[in-house]
């Protein structure tokens, strides 16, 4: 078969699924708008809150798709769709642990995935894939060669917000997302190496891993409200809505900010037991969000404070 009929061929059943799950995402907001009708104060909260997290994953609903060893075929997205009753997912969320050899998987450790395919969509509009071939020795039945991921990030409208990594995150940096460490985690990192994203990305990973996060809520601490404005879709699109951000001087109105701290204040800081001394004042532990780097980390068992920097 031609080269370009077969990219058609398989555009349009990528096409075809892609319409059947924004079709199941329509259904749960109609599901969700009914409920904020009849719902008392109470479950009016929750059903608003469900309603604004299922209209924050519009754009980019499903990212990818793997296919097994074992022929199975499971698609990648910002959060978990199912049919009612249904105990197999139509979408994956790409925080599921059956979702991490998108971001993993290589050559050398295909994680049983014989095929990697990433969807890029515009709207509703599947306009791209491209596929990675993990198993040499397969037969590439209908297998397509393209740049659709790195065309998309070149070719992206700039709007002033940033955006998620969610369907390009690298091996490295999904590894900092999802470490297990219960404690405090700092990720560092230079300017421009995606700190903020990653940190970001991390917290929605632990939100969706450690559901209490979202009933006992989650504070994001932002350098200034135009650093809080410009992070301020990352979370929604990944499908979090539990979340209250905020910056030092808001939390503490009535207290004046030097530039220049005390000499014995700043040694104070500056001493290795400060990190202990902080870590033993958040008994629960957390994750730093700003601040951290693709790559690296401090090590397991270790405490740090958490830090919120720029990214």
């Amino acid at each position: 078969m031609p080269e370009e009929n077969r990219v058609e061929r398989e555009l349009v059943l990528e096409q075809e699924y892609v319409t059947s799950l924004y079709g199941r995402l329509d259904a749960l907001r109609e599901e969700a708008a009914r409920g904020l009708d009849s719902a008392d104060p109470e479950a009016a909260a929750r059903w608003r809150a469900e309603s604004a997290r299922l209209a924050a994953v519009e754009d980019g609903l499903c990212f990818g798709r793997l296919q097994t060893d074992d022929g199975i075929r499971r698609y990648i997205g910002r959060l978990g769709l199912f049919e009612d009753g249904a105990d197999e997912p139509l979408l994956l969320d790409w925080r599921a642990p059956a979702a991490q050899p998108f971001y993993t998987a290589t050559m050398a450790e295909a994680h049983g995935v014989r095929r990697r395919r990433r969807i890029t969509t515009r709207g509703r509009v599947v306009t791209a894939l491209d596929d990675e071939l993990l198993d040499p020795g397969a037969a590439d039945t209908g297998g397509l060669v393209g740049e659709a991921a790195l065309m998309a990030v070149l070719t992206a409208d700039r709007t002033g917000r940033m955006g998620d990594i969610v369907t390009t995150l690298q091996a490295e940096q999904d590894r900092i997302v999802r470490d297990g460490y219960a404690g405090v985690l700092v990720v560092q990192g230079g300017p421009g190496t995606g700190k903020t994203a990653v940190a970001l990305h991390r917290l929605a990973y632990l939100m969706y891993t450690r559901p209490r996060l979202r009933t006992r809520g989650v504070l994001v601490i932002g350098p200034s409200d135009v650093f809080l404005d410009y992070i301020g879709q990352v979370l929604p699109g990944l499908g979090e809505q539990a979340v209250v951000t905020a910056t030092i001087a808001g939390l503490w109105p009535d207290v004046e900010v030097s530039w220049v701290d005390p000499v014995g204040v700043a040694e104070g800081k500056g001493r290795a037991e400060a990190a202990g001394r902080i870590a033993t004042a958040q008994p629960g532990g957390s994750a730093g969000v700003g601040g951290g780097g693709s790559g690296t980390r401090t090590g397991a068992g270790r405490r740090a404070p958490a830090v919120a920097g720029r990214g």
